[in-house]
């Protein structure tokens, strides 16, 4: 299964069958003879489950493989023991184990279970120790991110300061944290890291924001281990790993181990013999073994456990309900490959009533309405439930590079001229920008830009102007939750009244240089209006820019991050008019905060205007960290 399809909500989880769990009186809850029945019988139900996969396992079948070059098997020679002084275990050393120790000796020396065969035993290609899967969530980023690394940082602040002192910092941090800029998809720290029920979601959020929050606070080396941390974490999430990224694993790895030191020498552990920190050694192997994880974790099947359980349980009458549900999912599964089948067939295009007009009028040119048909078509229809669940940013689709297309609805309560609109947003400017920007887009080939052109010199402007508060980017980012064909969506804001509280002008970037990679390629500017208005009989979606300047060529040593700043010219900010499809996709920038508590005056919406200098946070999403380097 390809994690395309498999990330796409495209019933990639299969239901198998439902697993019985025994019950008993209070009284033998904790009896070692129950407890061997229900550990055997979870065992003993797989393996009857997985029956019909065993004629596989037997019966050889050859295939042809393609030319792999040995380069590939030449990476890492000793991926089977990455621990570099435990043993391996197999399938055949558990079981001599089994048979020449006592169950106790088993369990104190070895860590296993000698009286439960496992489901694997009945399989003669099976070993339980290869099943061993990556699991990104618990074991990276709720396991050492949230409940080590965190915590860490907060117990040496407590105890290298006095304690009104550490509470002081400690609050700090949360304010940090609470200031970020918002962004689309990002969970909202309000009150900071300050409330018990954390989700998975929670500990994804924090990691976005938290190694900015940190600096100045703590030594060098903690913000650098966590910073390779992160780094780790993002590199093993990737959708398509090679050679290069799995060095790059490597490296982020070895940096994670050099700088995670510091936890020791100041006192604030022992040492780090943590099972989930013990986990990442294995994390190349596991690649090698099991392709890219790509967000894999125990809790997948929660994807699967509302449409397969919940609901059908509630379809049922509650009275021998399971064979009711098998056969109400055995439905569900035939009604979905039928929509497949059907819309592979181009069944489902357009709609009844288009159709009927189609056949009563086969030599009518309806090319322009085919086509903005294929567009409605391209996105999966799905319940307004089942769209609030999933709504994280996946896209159904074709595969292509990026776009970026404006709201549907004009905001009709603005002026409609250039200078009048101009007034009325405080850009007195607006009207000579429009200019400007006209003069590049009739002059492509002219050796000076419309903003270094005298004025006289570019077209006249007295069109009418469309407002609009958003438009929506959409790229390939098969990293990031997205469609069958890896594509993923973010909206972008341009308004004066968010959510009626204050004005958000998000940040985005540019495409400057296609020819060059990474950070260099781009420019980073902050959006202070969406529009449109007709030129000539040409529409140019537009947008109103403040341009940011980077600050060195190189990230900041400490965090990685770049850190860019407004750029001005005679004390004056730099605006610009751009035309949308310059926009690539959106842009998080977070506070340098330097050394003084975060003021109180100081909030989400208007940290981009209190902060001097900022990072762009290559962490905000996984597309982010794979462009911005």
């Amino acid at each position: 299964m390809y994690q395309n399809v498999r990330r796409a909500h495209r019933n990639a989880v299969a239901l198998l069958g439902f697993l019985a769990i025994p019950k008993t009186d209070r009284k033998y809850a904790d009896d070692v003879k129950f407890r061997k029945f229900r550990r055997q019988l979870f065992h003993s139900s797989l393996s009857r489950i997985l029956q019909s996969l065993k004629a596989g396992m037997t019966t050889r079948k050859l295939f042809v493989l393609m030319d792999i070059s040995d380069e590939l098997y030449r990476v890492y020679p000793d991926s089977t023991d990455l621990d570099g002084g435990g043993g391996r275990r197999t399938r055949d050393h558990t079981e001599e184990l089994v048979a020449a120790f006592e169950l106790g000796a088993l369990w104190d020396e070895y860590g296993l279970v000698g009286d439960i065969v496992p489901f694997t035993n009945d399989f003669p290609r099976a070993d339980i120790h290869e099943l061993i899967a990556p699991d990104i969530l618990h074991q990276l980023i709720k396991g050492t991110f949230k409940d080590h690394l965190v915590d860490w940082v907060e117990q040496y602040i407590v105890q290298t300061h006095p304690n009104a002192h550490a509470q002081a910092i400690l609050a700090d941090i949360d304010r940090r944290i609470a200031v970020v800029p918002p962004f689309t998809g990002l969970r909202r720290f309000h009150e900071g890291r300050g409330f018990k029920q954390w989700t998975g979601d929670d500990s994804k959020a924090l990691m976005k924001v938290y190694l900015a929050a940190i600096v100045g606070y703590v030594p060098r080396e903690m913000v650098r281990a966590i910073r390779a941390f992160l780094e780790f974490c993002y590199l093993v999430r990737r959708n398509v790993h090679t050679l290069s990224t799995m060095d790059a694993v490597e490296d982020a790895l070895d940096r994670f181990y050099k700088n995670r030191t510091i936890f020791q020498t100041t006192g604030v552990r022992d040492g780090f013999s943590l099972p989930r920190q013990h986990s990442l050694r294995h994390y190349l192997d596991m690649i090698w073994s099991f392709a890219a994880p790509n967000g894999l974790c125990t809790s997948i099947t929660e994807s699967k456990h509302i449409d397969a359980v919940k609901d059908p349980w509630r379809r049922s009458n509650q009275f021998e309900e399971v064979g009711q549900m098998l056969l109400t999912n055995q439905r569900l599964d035939k009604l979905a490959a039928s929509r497949t089948d059907f819309a592979d067939r181009g069944m489902l295009n357009g709609t009844c009533l288009f159709a009927t007009y189609l056949a009563l009028h086969p030599d009518e040119d309806l090319d322009p309405e085919l086509d903005h048909i294929r567009v409605l078509d391209s996105g999966a229809v799905v319940t307004k439930r089942k769209s609030r669940r999933h709504d994280d940013g996946a896209v159904p689709g074709p595969t292509v590079l990026s776009y970026v297309v404006m709201a549907a609805t004009a905001q009709t309560q603005h002026c409609r001229t250039a200078d009048t609109l101009g007034d009325e947003i405080h850009q007195p400017r607006l009207l000579e920008l429009i200019r400007r920007f006209l003069y590049d887009q009739l002059n492509p080939d002219s050796a000076l830009p419309g903003l270094d052109v005298p004025i006289h010199e570019c077209p006249l402007f007295q069109e009418q102007i469309s407002v609009f508060y958003s438009a929506a980017a959409t790229y390939y980012a098969p990293s990031d939750p997205s469609g069958i064909g890896g594509m993923h969506r973010e909206h972008l804001r341009a308004t004066p009244w968010w959510w009626r509280t204050a004005p958000r002008f998000d940040c985005a970037f540019i495409n400057h240089d296609s020819s060059r990679a990474g950070i260099f390629g781009l420019d980073v500017v902050r959006i202070h209006l969406f529009f449109s208005f007709k030129f000539r009989g040409i529409k140019y979606p537009c947008a109103l820019v403040r341009w940011y300047e980077r600050m060195s060529d190189e990230p900041d040593e400490d965090t990685g991050m770049y850190i860019v700043q407004p750029e001005s010219k005679h004390g004056a900010p730099v605006l610009s008019v751009v035309h949308l499809d310059s926009i690539v996709r959106a842009a998080h920038l977070i506070g340098v905060y330097g050394n003084e508590p975060v003021p109180d005056n100081i909030t989400e919406h208007n940290a981009l205007d209190a902060f001097r200098s900022f990072y762009v946070n290559r962490f905000a999403d996984h597309h982010a960290f794979e462009t911005i380097f």
